[in-house]
């Protein structure tokens, strides 16, 4: 977004009333015209094309759409969408000029990137502040995101786009060393580690300003499990204080204006399924030197369903994260975990959030795996304190954590951020559900992470927070036939019936004998 005080010109520019369209466009400026508006014949404009909107000394860019019907706005008006209208900040008729957006002045590095050549610095610097201002058109950014993925970006391109999407919006200084954080490359229903290593890990006394997203194609994200308990979008100022006071926040990226064009690129990424391993690199690096951080764990699950298959590619992965924090001057540690299978019992945000809570409370039914993998976590992290020594940082975590100093910290952050009723041993579930059913006596072989967690989106997941997938049997468990594997509950007989139906057609479990359980593939 760009502001600016308006141009002496509106006083006599022809003007429109503005009005807000309640119409959720996801991170796009998006403006309405009638058809029969004399502005809009009088200008020239044509639908999708690029326009620049004053209102109020503040000036954005949207792409264009032409109605024909006034109850979306009138001949005399100037709709815009939800982002649109809160950049802009002022109240329905206020007056509002429009007129036609000069082009991005990176189109022709856009084009080369498209021809397949190489782009330097500058180009990737002048690209990535024209997306962020959004200059670019829908069909732009989708032309960028597919030659970055064709032409599979090379190292150093990647450090340059990396370090362009850090230099342009906000960049926090925290004014102490280390700054930590954790983050998982994803593609793993249930891992909610996050949720465990920042609490441990300030309560240790180390800073962890902790922005997390929402989810893409996942049940639930880390703000998602986090919004259950607490506000994840408190004002930036409130979440400065927070940090301050308690040494870290969980809190939604989208709200801190870090690498803004990530979360644009993201919007055009999402509905494409593409996550090619540059865009990846650069979208979570970016994200974390722009927070202030001077330290980071990278999780790397590897596991047949899992976003990394092989051993081999979280490898040349590791590398590339590597090569690009170490330009950046980032000091970075990463993890191989196992992604086998999803971590935890609960797919969707009310159960992962009860997971979380029964880890932090040293509840007896806490999920194990979770618990152990978020200790591991937690100390590998602990051990960026240059007064911890090398090995010692599960045993330093694991006191936290048993000690109740971990619960301690985490509540009082919730209660910061303004907290939540949440009673994780009756979590409030979604009213409808069904079970899923073994057909034979075996042990459980393999669980396919896309499948489960296909079927908790379905089900819901994350809008609905209740809804979701709670697992009742994980890999290796013996199960007899007429058992339940997981319980599926949703808030919509329609919902619902779409899990089931998807439920029927792949279970998501193979069952079978001991000896058929994938190998394991774990660097702790």
């Amino acid at each position: 977004m760009a502001t600016e005080h308006a141009s002496p010109s509106d006083a006599v520019a022809p003007q429109l009333k503005l009005k807000r369209v309640a119409i959720d466009t996801y991170r796009e400026n998006v403006a309405y015209l009638h058809r029969d508006c004399a502005i809009y014949r009088a200008e020239g404009f044509q639908a999708l094309s690029k326009v620049e909107i004053r209102a109020n000394g503040r000036r954005i860019l949207a792409s264009l759409n032409v109605v024909d019907d006034t109850c979306i706005v009138g001949v005399d008006e100037l709709g815009v969408s939800e982002d649109a209208f809160t950049q802009l900040g002022v109240e329905n008729g206020h007056p509002a000029f429009i007129n036609q957006a000069e082009p991005p002045s990176s189109i022709p590095a856009l084009h080369r990137k498209i021809a397949g050549e190489r782009l330097n610095g500058d180009d990737f610097r002048a690209i990535v502040r024209d997306i962020a201002e959004h200059r670019y058109s829908k069909i732009e950014l989708t032309a960028f995101v597919v030659a970055s993925n064709q032409g599979e970006l090379d190292r150093e391109e990647v450090y340059y786009l990396t370090d362009a999407m850090a230099s342009v919006g906000r960049k926090l200084d925290w004014r102490e060393h280390p700054v930590v954080d954790k983050h998982c490359i994803g593609g793993i229903p249930g891992n909610r580690t996050s949720m465990l290593v920042v609490p441990i890990v300030a309560a240790h006394g180390m800073v962890c300003p902790k922005t997390s997203s929402r989810a893409i194609t996942s049940p639930a994200g880390t703000a998602d499990t986090m919004e259950v308990l607490a506000n994840v979008e408190p004002p930036f100022n409130k979440l400065w204080d927070i940090v301050r006071e308690h040494h870290a926040c969980l809190a939604w990226g989208g709200t801190s204006d870090l690498s803004p064009a990530d979360d644009v690129l993201i919007a055009v990424e999402r509905p494409l399924s593409i996550d090619s391993p540059g865009q990846m690199v650069a979208s979570i690096l970016s994200k974390k030197v722009a927070a202030g951080s001077t330290h980071l764990l990278l999780d790397i699950p590897v596991g047949p369903t899992a976003k990394v298959r092989a051993m081999p590619e979280a490898q040349r992965l590791r590398k590339l994260f590597e090569f690009v924090a170490n330009r950046l001057g980032l000091t970075l540690d990463v993890v191989i975990t196992d992604g086998r299978q999803p971590v935890g019992r609960g797919i969707g945000p009310v159960l992962e959030a009860r997971d979380v809570m029964r880890v932090l409370r040293n509840d007896p039914d806490a999920p194990q795996d979770l618990r152990q993998k978020s200790l591991r976590l937690a100390g590998r992290m602990l051990e960026f304190d240059p007064d911890v020594r090398g090995g010692d940082g599960f045993a330093i975590a694991r006191d936290i954590l048993d000690s109740g100093r971990a619960f301690k910290k985490m509540m009082a952050i919730i209660e910061a951020q303004g907290a939540k009723p949440f009673d994780p041993d009756h979590p409030e579930l979604a009213p409808l559900s069904f079970d899923v059913l073994a057909d034979q006596d075996a042990v459980v072989t393999s669980i396919d992470n896309l499948q489960l967690a296909r079927i908790a989106r379905l089900a819901g997941a994350p809008k609905v927070q209740g809804s979701g997938v709670d697992l009742l049997r994980k890999m290796g468990e013996p199960v007899k036939a007429g058992e339940p594997l997981y319980r599926v509950y949703a808030a919509f007989p329609a919902d619902l019936a779409f899990a089931r139906q998807a439920s029927e057609r792949s279970t998501g479990f193979t069952l079978g004998h001991a000896q058929d359980i994938p190998p394991l593939y774990v660097e702790f």
